[in-house]
């Protein structure tokens, strides 16, 4: 089994990036803030608009196979830099050719849309019983809301055309964020619906932001198997959209992202005045709220799973790394069928 590497995130600006022998060292002008091993980094990913990397450590980590990632203070990846594509060529042209056929994409996407639903399902359905203090028009309104989902998960399986199958996605999303609002406990916060570019509230923005760094764990995973992260079966291609790693993202953004940002809030270690909003009304975290997310993330990361399809324990942080492997199987037909992660 892969082991779990670490990811160095970067978030306070003016922060200079250096190689240091066999070492990254994160410099604020001629203060050393932290000295890391590369050996034991899988990236890195920074998140501002003023914060750079020396030429000899952007070679260093090509070399490695280190990806270094910039994003805006949301999480938006504006560039990514690494080295050569890993992996056999044969898989990537056999992705293509799934990709390009129709019905076989079509069928990886409903395995997919299946289990974002369901663990979607799950993230209510954990939150109805969890919730004590809940309303009985809230606890009703989430018991039909899963039910609604339910019946969604039997229409996705029996759909026989992409079109219809977008439609019931979006239709499953509309559903699940319409019921969000109940699995807040903590009053100081609301939701009414998902927006971005900008976020427009604090949940928003969380959501975006853990997004991102879902994101990044996803398109890292599927380029270490040796796959083309830029060429989806679900989503379609579209100049600088990482389709496949998005495909990837939908079974793992409830139970990963969503219950994050809901852990964050109601346990209140978040408040309203742990985010900034601009002229422009768009909301984005501040620089002492990113890094408890991420400390958060990372701490989740640790924590051990048992595998439904491997019946073996792993840490939640190697998820996106299995998934990548199963669907390279199932792309060189060592599998029937690609095995999506449904979270118990």
């Amino acid at each position: 089994m892969k082991p779990l590497l670490n990811t160095l995130y970067v978030t306070r600006d003016s922060t200079r990036l250096t190689k240091d022998g066999e070492c990254v060292s994160v410099w604020l002008r001629s203060e050393r803030l932290l000295r890391i091993p590369l050996h034991n980094l899988e990236s890195i990913q920074t998140f501002g608009w003023s914060i750079s990397a020396t030429p000899e450590l952007l070679a260093e980590c090509a070399q490695r196979g280190i990806a270094i990632s910039q994003c805006n203070p949301n999480g938006r990846l504006l560039y990514r830099v690494c080295g050569m594509s890993k992996g056999n060529v044969l898989l990537r042209r056999a992705q293509y050719r799934l990709a390009d056929n129709a019905p076989m994409a079509l069928e990886v996407s409903k395995l997919l849309i299946t289990a974002k639903i369901l663990n979607a399902r799950g993230v209510l359905l954990r939150s109805r019983r969890d919730n004590g203090s809940l309303h009985p028009s809230q606890a009703g309104e989430l018991a039909h809301t899963c039910r609604e989902m339910e019946t969604l998960v039997t229409q996705a399986q029996q759909a026989d055309t992409r079109e219809k199958l977008l439609g019931i996605e979006g239709r499953a999303a509309e559903r699940y964020f319409c019921a969000f609002p109940h699995c807040i406990q903590n009053q100081e916060f609301s939701f009414t619906s998902r927006n971005r570019r900008p976020p427009k509230d604090p949940i928003n923005a969380l959501m975006s932001f853990a997004y991102a760094l879902l994101s990044n764990d996803c398109r890292s995973a599927l380029e270490a198997v040796g796959l083309d992260a830029a060429v989806g079966f679900f989503h379609q291609d579209r100049p600088g959209r990482p389709g496949l790693a998005l495909d990837l993202m939908e079974e793992l953004r409830a139970p990963l992202a969503d219950r994050l940002v809901l852990t964050l809030v109601n346990r209140r270690q978040l408040s309203p005045d742990d985010f900034l909003t601009d002229e422009q009304g768009g909301v984005t975290l501040s620089d002492t709220a990113r890094k408890l997310v991420i400390r958060h993330w990372q701490e989740r990361k640790q924590k051990p799973i048992m595998h439904p399809f491997l019946n073996e324990r792993i840490s939640i942080g190697l998820i996106p790394h299995v998934q990548a492997r199963l669907l390279a199987q199932h792309i060189r037909n060592a599998l029937d069928a690609y095995p999506p992660m449904f979270w118990r």
